[in-house]
């Protein structure tokens, strides 16, 4: 049985997940896998688009700040009739994202100001120890019958 169809059937919204190692590499599977899911699911284009952004900021940051030797990082999406959901999960619960606003000459910190930009929502949640899990959500259009 095709083990996708099988989970359609189990569950409200569509998913994917993988997980995937924190390098630069890993960032860039993590918006092509993602990419092409969101194809294979017929989102709308302004929702794919944004999505690609959300995802490769996310992965970047779990590459780049939530790394730690030996652990890889987790890219869960979630489709509901609603909105689309990007979790990225890594295992540095002790550096979480800030809400501030980089200085001009500063060379990074701008990420989280695109994640703003473009997500409806946006969050943090803890847990289980060490992992934290960095969320983005899009609300998807609503079809009218």
């Amino acid at each position: 049985m095709n083990q996708e169809k099988s989970t359609q059937l189990l569950s409200p919204t569509n998913h994917f997940s993988v997980l995937l190692s924190p390098t630069p590499r890993g960032a860039r599977l993590a918006r092509l896998l993602a990419t092409e899911w969101m194809r294979t699911q017929e989102m709308p284009h302004r929702i794919t688009e944004a999505a690609e952004h959300l995802v490769a900021e996310l992965a970047a940051n779990a590459a780049t700040h939530g790394r730690l030797p030996g652990r890889d990082f987790r890219l869960v999406l979630l489709s509901a009739p609603t909105a689309l959901r990007i979790e990225v999960t890594d295992t540095r619960a002790n550096d979480l994202p800030r809400h501030r606003r980089p200085t001009p000459d500063a060379e990074s910190g701008r990420g989280l100001l695109l994640v703003e930009a473009l997500a409806d929502r946006w969050g943090v949640e803890l847990g289980p120890t060490p992992r934290k899990t960095v969320w983005a959500e899009l609300d998807l259009p609503v079809h009218t019958p």
